[in-house]
């Protein structure tokens, strides 16, 4: 099995990073099935990195049949210990203009259809991980950096609010939204961030704004054209932000982070041990087996 230290997840548009050697393939069975395609494991700038094409090549699956949980699973097979998400998403203030980038730092969940955790299915271990803070607090500054640093407009903050699609909002949906004060609306976020918290990866969200959603009634209304046109634009950028991203996150390695996302379970697992069925720790395996 190959081995990989980053992983970078590709959203709508971004099927490929360029510069990536000695490329493998690598299309794991998991305890939650196949994930989205096969994961592109090769080298970039000399580090491990792991290349996975969110919807497909060809963008085949729609956000709610993701397969996220075999998805976050498939990295943590690969060892991957700092994971980078590249997102389209709506902008929902007008100084988020479309074209600029936004590192998050909240999520609002407004899905209503997907697993969200890998302690579910009635698998008889009961887990709660910390997430005041839902994306990576140590990858948070570095990706600003090399965002900043790769010449983007970048905003470091804010809130994405994740819905379920596949369609867009209602007009009245992204005004309301708009009161709630969130930044950019997508459809991806959840559950990855979710589960990369239980895989105990640091994860750390890319938004590229496509569009002002619907509520900017001086711009026309959001289409699959605008988004795709947009986020193309968008492409260059992100993947020059990719090749300044990995080897700053393969630079923590070694140190001391104080994020905590590498130790989220430690404390989170709250089922008495003596009654944990022996299937259940084999089922969740490298999710779990460091505290059984």
């Amino acid at each position: 099995m190959p081995e990989a230290l980053v992983g970078v997840i590709g959203g709508s548009g971004l099927y490929q990073i360029e510069g990536l050697s000695d490329v493998e393939e690598f299309y794991p069975d998991t305890p939650w099935g196949k994930p989205s395609d096969a994961l592109m494991v090769g080298k970039l700038e000399g580090v491990p990195v792991a290349f996975l094409p969110r919807h497909g090549r060809g963008h085949r699956i729609s956000p709610t049949d993701l397969p996220v949980q075999a998805n976050i699973y498939a990295f943590k097979m690969l060892g991957v210990k700092f994971l980078l998400s590249v997102s389209a998403v709506g902008s929902m203030k007008e100084e988020i203009p479309p074209l600029d980038l936004v590192v998050p730092d909240q999520i609002f969940d407004r899905t209503v259809a997907r697993p969200r955790s890998y302690f579910s299915d009635h698998n008889g271990i009961v887990g709660h991980i910390p997430f005041a803070e839902p994306f990576c607090q140590s990858l948070r500054p570095i990706l600003n950096e090399v965002s900043e640093a790769s010449g983007a407009t970048i905003h470091f903050g804010g809130t994405y609010i994740c819905i379920e699609g596949p369609q867009f909002s209602t007009r009245g949906e992204s005004l309301i939204y708009r009161q709630w004060g969130v930044d950019v609306i997508g459809m991806t976020a959840i559950p990855e961030a979710k589960l990369a918290r239980e895989a105990e990866i640091h994860y750390v969200l890319l938004a590229c704004a496509t569009d002002y959603d619907c509520w900017h009634t001086s711009h026309e209304s959001v289409t699959v054209e605008m988004v795709v046109e947009n986020l193309h634009k968008n492409v260059g950028q992100a993947k020059e932000i990719i090749r300044r991203f990995v080897p700053a996150a393969a630079a923590l390695q070694n140190s001391h982070l104080e994020c905590g996302c590498d130790k989220a379970l430690a404390t989170a697992i709250m089922t008495d041990r003596g009654v944990v069925p022996a299937e259940s720790v084999k089922k969740l395996g490298l999710l779990v087996q460091k505290y059984f």
